[in-house]
């Protein structure tokens, strides 16, 4: 066995090897530092000591965990989200964990250990998840919402199971005398914590923020979670319910993106040795020589999952597809699972052959989910023919608006800026069609008249039938770089010559959308920024013609479009700074000029230091992009683009050839 440096050395250098690897592999990160356990642990290399002490630090993994998603809390939200949130979600638990419970008490289980096995089957893995969904960028699909409402309320039915074990593992007397008062003790726990919690949480931070401290910050962030975790212990509950209310009031404050941000690297770290530690637990052997039983029990509870799921959906009013796309999605164990198995152990409620089968079980099940959830569409669509027919519906539709619609613009995503952009083509009397997955919002503007249609602009049958080929123009207004990037694959691939114009939240990603064939970026913080800008400046008195300048000047640097312009007398101004500035200049090609019959490229405008912004030609409604291999005729116009005095130049050198 290692001295505590050797042991220390090879956990952290096998978890950052095993995390690279997984990381490569497209697979979740926790399952890495399963694999690391599971290798080192006693039951296999026996390299890592499986320590009481051990095992405690890892426990403030958990602790950190739930803190984290009591961050994620709020009393808003989860009014918000009631009908999928406690209706299907909360029926989702019931059911699963009291067939769980009944076919473990048939097979000779007690009722506690059931208790346990059917709390950890109940559970699926917000990380996969909540990453595969946002990565297919399906977060706002339907069945992607209703994912994310269930796993909500499966992380709030972890508090009561949390609660629920402890007692069941002290139980002394009568059942339901003990799970009563813990039950009691609970409720007035959480009364208190959040009647005067809040405030109580305002005035502490308020107070430790002044001191303008980082690190006094984060200490206090530690000892406000372990002190509320040490309380609801003494109290004889679950640490991690302290540490989930510490989160939730938190939540309520103005500090909680900060607080969620020092502590990542601490919850992260910790976490991964929990994850180290329960994957210790797993006896390989005893894995190999019973695969049966263990695959029996995966393709059992998975099947009967996505089966509850799927059918809990449709009865709350959701079609067939979508139910059997969110049971896929969920069909999985999840990190709650291990917390809830690792606290059994702990109360000595599950232990032996029993632990292993539902740990390999889960492991497995954690393993297959990124490779199964990738086809819940297909799947879908397989299983359920109506479900393709409501897909060509929506794509019907969208065609039926948009087949009188030429060189209209089509929006993608009618959030806040999109409606922005409409409201401003409507003025223009510009047609435009818009593209949203979110129903709501689409039932709301189509009511008002809007044309707004439900559809996935990534998908390329949604931008053909939104008149793709017929349009002028394509706008972007997502905030997320994923979504904008499926639309910017797809709008190339299928019609190259689109302009594209995509919003973006700053400047970090304007290089990548312009790579991905994007006409213009305009990042949001820099014209919210530009504006705050110019209302200062005029308010502190300079000229506003200077201000317009500068602004103007200051875009021409970032955006491509805007780069130059035609002088006016508007423009002339007390700043002699102007006369460097690039300009657009126009120049009329006549039968006696030089360039007539021409090539552009045959024409050396570079030694000017001018270059051909754009050409038209008489009896053309559109410019013509400068190819190299036009040949300019009588009546072609060049829009060129340099200073004053090149200009000029250039002007002479096109008409005279010096």
């Amino acid at each position: 066995m290692f001295d505590s440096l050797t042991s220390v050395l090879l956990l952290l250098t096998s978890a950052v090897l095993a995390k690279a690897l997984f990381h490569a592999l497209r697979l979740p990160t926790m399952l890495a530092y399963f694999a690391v356990g599971i290798l080192l642990g006693p039951y296999s290399l026996d390299l890592l000591p499986n320590s009481q002490d051990g095992r405690h630090v890892a426990e403030f993994g958990i602790v950190f965990l739930m803190f984290s998603i009591g961050l994620e809390f709020s009393l808003p939200k989860l009014y918000a989200m009631r009908k999928t949130l406690f209706g299907l979600g909360g029926s989702q638990v019931i059911i699963t964990m009291a067939v769980a419970m009944l076919l473990g008490w048939s097979f000779g289980l007690s009722l506690t250990t059931a208790f346990v096995i059917g709390g950890a089957l109940t559970m699926s893995s917000t990380a996969i998840v909540s990453k595969i969904l946002l990565e297919r960028v399906d977060l706002n699909s339907r069945h992607g919402r209703l994912s994310i409402g269930i796993l909500l309320f499966q992380d709030l039915a972890v508090i009561p199971i949390l609660v629920l074990i402890p007692a069941l593992g002290m139980q002394t007397g009568n059942l339901s005398a003990t799970l009563g008062l813990s039950l009691i003790k609970s409720a007035i726990l959480l009364f208190v914590l959040f009647k005067f919690g809040k405030s109580i949480f305002d005035f502490w931070f308020s107070l430790v923020a002044r001191q303008r401290s980082r690190e006094l910050f984060v200490m206090n962030v530690l000892m406000v979670t372990l002190l509320l975790a040490f309380a609801t212990n003494i109290a004889g509950l679950s640490y991690a319910l302290g540490a989930f209310i510490a989160g939730m009031l938190i939540s309520e404050t103005r500090y909680r993106y900060q607080v969620e941000s020092d502590i990542a690297s601490f919850r992260d770290i910790l976490l991964g040795l929990f994850f180290i530690s329960v994957g210790m637990l797993l006896d390989f052997r005893f894995v190999i020589s019973h695969i049966d039983l263990v695959l029996l029990l995966l393709v059992g509870f998975v099947l009967f999952k996505a089966i509850v799921i799927a059918a809990l959906t449709r009865v709350f009013g959701f079609e067939t597809g979508v139910g059997i796309r969110t049971g896929i999605i969920l069909a999985q164990a999840g990190e709650f699972s291990f917390v809830i198995l690792a606290l059994g152990l702990e109360q000595k409620l599950i232990g032996g052959d029993e632990l292993q089968l539902v740990l390999a079980a889960s492991l497995i099940s954690m393993v297959i989910a990124p490779f199964i959830i990738q086809y819940n569409g297909r799947i879908a669509r397989k299983l359920v023919k109506s479900y393709t027919r409501r897909s060509s519906q929506v794509v019907e539709e969208i065609g039926s608006v948009s087949k009188d619609l030429k060189d209209h613009v089509i929006i993608c995503g009618y959030g806040r800026s999109g409606q922005y952009l409409g409201r401003f083509l409507k003025e223009e009397h510009i047609p435009f069609i818009a593209l949203d997955i979110d129903p709501t919002r689409v039932h709301e503007a189509a009511t008002a008249g809007e044309h707004v249609m439900y559809g996935d602009a990534g998908r390329r049958v949604v931008l053909e039938a939104a008149g793709g080929a017929r349009a002028k123009a394509l706008v972007v207004s997502y905030s997320d770089l994923r979504a904008s990037m499926k639309v910017l694959h797809v709008a190339q691939e299928s019609y190259p010559n689109l302009p594209v114009i995509v919003r973006t939240y700053d400047e970090a990603h304007m290089d990548e959308f312009r790579a991905a064939g994007a006409t213009e970026v305009v990042p949001e913080v820099l014209e919210g920024s530009l504006m705050l800008a110019s209302h200062a400046l005029v308010l502190l008195g300079v000229p506003l013609n200077k201000v317009i300048k500068r602004i103007r000047l200051f875009r021409e640097e970032r955006y491509k479009m805007f780069k130059g312009y035609f002088r006016g007398v508007s423009d002339v101004d007390t700043d002699n700074t102007d006369a460097q500035q690039v300009r657009l200049h126009s120049v009329e090609i006549n039968k006696n000029s030089y360039a007539r019959k021409l090539r552009l490229d045959h024409i050396d405008l570079a030694r000017f230091n001018v270059e051909v912004h754009l050409m038209r030609r008489p009896n053309m409604l559109e410019d013509i992009p400068p190819r190299p291999d036009i040949v300019l005729e009588e009546g072609d116009v060049l829009v060129l683009l340099g200073n004053p005095e090149d200009l000029i130049a250039a002007e002479i050198y096109l008409i005279s050839g010096k």
